[in-house]
């Protein structure tokens, strides 16, 4: 049965139903009772979104049972009815409340006189749906390209056929807040962007940075000291000791003029950033205590935790010092991951006290705010963060970094479940020439990435790496990626031309309409899911948006906000859209 159930007095309403009456005979102490069957006739009233009014006038009978059900379920006798149903005692008016806008249901009703039941009679209805279109806009991209973040029609809900699937929103439920959106910015991303013309280069900028007029990207990664995609190994103190710490020539060339234009256009874009290695001079060998002069594997000599952590002590301060202020670190990028052109061993239980009992206190004595993530690799490892968190040393950390190359987003359910007051973060995936195909590499990211790790948690999501060149670099050889994309590369040799590749678009289609701390919020569909996708969110400045993937045949959308408003869009085969409003 559905809804509560509330009688009131009768009331004379048009008839629907009815079933005949009977007459009267004394029973034995002279005083008339019903003869014949009993009966009941149905008159419906006033119809609501939620509610439905109705007058049961019944005769021959002591009591009437009612129920209104979805359309499609039905009872088979009065006596089922019994077992179901509401009853009155005297012919009047019901009212059910707490129905669904705009679904169909049937109110049955049957009359009885101690064991005897009457005919069930029904009469079928649909609650109210009283609609208003929202003022929404949107962008779509295809796997064909026919669309590449195109603008789309946005419709009122009646342009839909029955058919269509029906999204609905629910932002008394809310989840994660959003931290941002982006790309890496790396030394190769920093050098190529200085060859090009500067107002090629600020149009570029403006266009993924402006948030506003462009895709509003909103938080990046760097490394600190070198990464696979830079113009060589280094370090922020390549002589030993810690006293010779330096800022990078390299970075001071390439990256921070880099920094200072995108902070021209969008200054409270976030920066997150990990070190590929520390100075060789911190390394001993994995699996002996003999140095490892070398940038590939090695693992952080425990004498020098103290130092390492001044190290990023300074780096921090460096970089505030030039108006980038760092909002997260991790300890290290991939860290079990040792076979990098630059590239540092660091098992959990090494991470666990070397954050526990170095940089952590480190930060405290500093006054510095930087947030701390674990781990920063792959899904297939879960227990390195599960670990560290059931340490002590958990305190310092504000969340974990996760990567795509191995394993599946799934696990980030049980981190949520295992420190549910700790952030989530992803922080690289990158495209190459394993998986050249721009549709598939979209379909593949919004589902497991942009929309299926934030249904799990993810507060953001950055890509690997910005804009490389049309050999896939500057690279570094020796373990280095030599086969990677960016999300923009320069075509045929030259500075102007452009390729803009899937993470391109799929960065855009989450940062053009769920903004900086965004809370994502409930939301649900009326079919399953096959081959769909979606989240959606509800922006500081009041707006709501929602993302959605299609991945089979063209089809349309409904999508209500739960409140009265809605509208309708069409998502091409193989297409990702998103909307706000």
């Amino acid at each position: 049965m559905i809804g509560n159930l509330i009688f009131r007095p009768l009331l004379c309403i048009a008839t629907l139903l009815m079933a005949s009456c009977g007459t009267q005979t004394p029973d034995d102490n002279g005083t008339d009772k019903p003869s014949g069957t009993p009966a009941v006739e149905i008159t419906l009233g006033t119809i609501t979104e939620t509610t439905v009014e109705a007058t049961l006038n019944f005769t021959n009978g002591e009591v009437c049972y009612w129920a209104v059900l979805p359309a499609g379920e039905s009872v088979a006798s009065g006596y089922a009815l019994k077992k179901v149903g509401k009853a009155i005692n005297a012919s009047g008016s019901i009212i059910a409340e707490g129905l669904t806008r705009g679904k169909s249901y049937t109110l049955y009703a049957a009359a009885a006189r101690g064991d005897e039941y009457g005919k069930v009679v029904s009469a079928e209805f649909t609650t109210q749906k009283i609609v208003t279109t929202l003022p929404a806009k949107g962008w779509q991209t295809t796997a064909d390209k026919r669309k590449l973040f195109e603008a789309i029609t946005i419709a009122d809900e009646s342009a839909a056929p029955a058919s269509s699937r029906v999204i609905t929103l629910n932002d008394a439920v809310t989840y994660q807040t959003i931290d941002g959106w982006g790309p890496a910015i790396t030394g190769s991303t920093c050098y190529n962007l200085l060859l090009m013309d500067q107002r090629d280069r600020t149009n570029l900028l403006r266009e993924v940075f402006d948030p506003v007029e462009g895709m509003n990207y909103s938080f990046i990664r760097i490394s600190i000291g070198c990464s696979d995609f830079s113009l060589e190994e280094y370090t922020c103190c390549d002589t030993p000791g810690i006293e010779n710490w330096q800022f990078p020539e390299l970075d001071e060339r390439d990256l921070l003029p880099i920094l200072r234009e995108i902070y021209a256009i969008n200054p409270n874009v976030k920066i997150v950033a990990a070190p590929w290695t520390c100075p060789k001079w911190m390394k001993l060998a994995v699996n002996s205590n003999a140095p490892h002069d070398k940038w590939t594997s090695g693992r952080l000599n425990p004498a020098y935790y103290e130092d390492y952590a001044t190290y990023f002590v300074k780096w921090i301060k460096y970089m505030e010092s030039k108006g980038f202020p760092i909002y997260a670190v991790s300890p290290q990028n991939e860290p079990l991951n040792h076979g990098n052109s630059a590239s540092l061993y660091m098992p959990w239980d090494h991470q666990r006290d070397f954050v526990g009992k170095h940089l952590g206190p480190a930060f405290e004595q500093n006054g510095i705010e930087t947030q701390i993530w674990a781990y920063d690799h792959n899904f297939d490892v879960p227990d390195y963060v599960k670990n560290i968190y059931k340490s002590t040393s958990a305190k310092y950390f504000d969340g974990s970094a996760w990567h795509a190359y191995g394993g599946n987003k799934s696990v980030l359910g049980d981190i949520h479940k295992a420190a549910p007051e700790k952030g989530i973060y992803f922080t690289e995936q990158s495209i190459g020439t394993w998986c050249p195909n721009f549709g598939d590499n979209l379909m593949w990211t919004m589902r497991e990435i942009c929309i299926g790790t934030v249904n799990l948690h993810c507060k953001a999501v950055l890509f690997w790496n910005f804009l490389l060149d049309a050999n896939r670099g500057p690279n570094r050889p020796n373990g280095g990626c030599t086969t990677c994309y960016g999300f923009v590369d320069f075509v045929d040799g030259g500075h102007k031309t452009l390729n803009r590749r899937s993470h391109y678009y799929s960065i855009a289609h989450m940062s053009k309409v769920a903004q900086p701390d965004a809370l994502r919020i409930g939301s649900s569909i009326d079919q399953s899911t096959g081959g769909v996708s979606f989240t959606a969110f509800l922006n500081p400045d009041g707006t709501h948006s929602i993302v959605v993937l299609n991945e089979g045949k063209a089809q349309r959308f409904i999508v209500e906000d739960g409140k009265g408003g809605s509208f309708s869009f069409e998502a091409a085969e193989r297409s990702v859209s998103s909307i706000i409003w």
